[in-house]
């Protein structure tokens, strides 16, 4: 199998200064040196973190797995980062394919002898286990933007040599090469460039080395397996967790939407990281945080490249952060033989050309407003009542399909309205007719619509306007 690779690819005036003016030269002078010196205080914290990096991590390799030839060939190999001095910047497109591992010991052939005789199943320090998330992400220095995709684990695909299976599987027969097959060939022949595999035992250790996440639980989560010493415990409400605590929300799936909802939660946790924890500060905290979590780590990216990475991460705007879900379906009672999550080939195509430059024969078109399945979920705690003013506004604007979801749990400020596809387009055509509200493209909204309105204390302040249009 082919896979499609990513590409990389004022004069001083003459005239002598007026007296008068220069208190005024003096004043912009002073807020033109505090903003390059702020400038190159976030380049110097960038650098230092690097050379720290380098120098703390040259005698332990980040890669943990010995692949052959042919597996190494599975990736792409040319260089991501910038010589000399320029090494921490990103200099291409990249894909990065990474995988969260939850392994217990029957596993793996030989479990650590500390594993053996005890009446449940420890989480066990390995990478060769059932890959329990996947993420493929895109840093695009082009576009400037950093595209998220998960892949939920119960895919239902074709593993090259072992037929069909939940591509979580694919890292069981296979390790990371066969993965970055099957996801490749699940998404239409994205090339991929590195891969991370991180064990779970590394997760919680690295959230509580970047001071933990605060994040508004959904709902009160309760679950016990005993077999695995696994107890979630969980109220819900707006609170700042550890990193066993942010472990139980990650891990909880015992709702009615299983592992798509657990997606969507893993969601909302890193974009809490990403906006708590991705600036110059973070960086520089970078080689005791990842001494921290490196025997949990397998990767073929080096420390050079995870420095641009970062970096490239320091300097994008949150807004140009995207995290959209794999299109598809649960399978239904007695369709299959295990419950799966079924890959909608058409949108897939779509959401490839769209965020990671797929090459694609049909033209993209703008949607038309009267097929997109627009939920609205209303934070404010009032009855529907108060969102019909929203729909008329809406229905006026040409959307036919609305429909009012369950309400949103976690209190909202400001409306946000959800790309939930990845059509970023056409939530700001939603957010340009109504004038409020903040586009976010991510899967957090409603799972059967096209674009989730999460309603917000602004629609209240907005409400007795849109009451007054004829």
């Amino acid at each position: 199998m082919t896979i499609q690779r990513t590409s990389a690819e004022g004069n001083q005036s003459a005239n002598a200064p007026n007296p008068k003016d220069k208190n005024s030269q003096n004043s912009k002078s002073g807020r033109w040196l505090w903003f390059w010196v702020g400038m190159s205080g976030i380049a110097m914290v960038s650098a230092t973190a690097g050379a720290l990096l380098a120098v703390s991590l040259t005698s332990t390799p980040l890669q943990q797995a010995d692949l052959s030839p042919q597996e190494e060939a599975v990736f792409d190999g040319d260089r991501i980062s910038g010589d000399g001095l320029r090494f921490s910047q990103l200099t291409r497109p990249v894909n990065l394919l990474v995988m969260g591992m939850s392994v217990l010991p029957p596993d793996v052939q030989n479990a650590p002898a500390e594993t053996k005789n005890l009446r449940y199943l420890p989480q066990v320090n390995s990478f060769d286990g059932l890959s329990d998330v996947m993420l493929l992400m895109k840093f695009d220095p082009e576009t400037k933007k950093v595209v998220m995709l998960s892949i939920p684990r119960d895919t239902r695909t074709e593993i090259e040599g072992y037929g069909v299976k939940k591509i979580n599987a694919a890292n069981v027969e296979g390790g990371p090469a066969l993965t970055a097959k099957t996801v490749s060939n699940v998404l239409g022949g994205v090339g991929i460039d590195r891969y991370v595999r991180i064990n779970v035992l590394g997760v919680g250790k690295l959230i509580d080395a970047l001071g933990g996440v605060t994040v508004y639980v959904p709902k009160d989560m309760k679950y016990q397996d005993d077999s695995q010493h696994l107890y979630i415990n969980l109220k819900a409400g707006k609170q700042h967790l550890n990193g066993d605590q942010a472990l139980q929300l990650l891990r909880f799936r015992h709702d009615e939407l299983g592992d798509i909802g657990r997606i969507q939660r893993q969601q909302i946790v890193i974009r809490a990281l990403i906006d708590q924890t991705l600036n110059p500060v973070t960086v520089a905290q970078l080689p005791k945080i990842l001494n921290v979590v490196k025997e949990n780590i397998d990767t073929n990216l080096t420390v050079e490249e995870l420095v641009a990475l970062v970096g490239f991460g320091v300097r994008t705007n949150r807004s140009n952060m995207q995290m959209l879900l794999l299109p598809g379906r649960f399978s239904e009672k007695n369709e299959y033989d295990a419950s799966y999550w079924l890959p909608n080939k058409n949108s897939i195509v779509k959401l490839m050309t769209q965020h990671f430059g797929l090459e694609s024969t049909s033209e993209q078109q703008v949607s038309d407003p009267s097929s997109l399945r627009v939920a609205i979920q209303d934070s404010t705690g009032g009855d529907r009542s108060n969102l019909r003013p929203l729909i008329r506004a809406l229905e006026k604007a040409g959307y036919r399909n609305i429909y009012v979801s369950k309400p949103w749990n976690e209190p909202l400020e400001v409306t946000n309205i959800i790309a939930q596809q990845g059509d970023g387009a056409s939530a700001e055509l939603i957010r340009n007719s109504l004038g409020f509200g903040d586009v976010r493209v991510e899967s957090t909204g409603n799972l059967d619509s096209d674009i989730s309105i999460q309603v917000g204390q602004d629609w209240l302040q907005q409400k007795a306007i849109f009451e007054e249009s004829p």
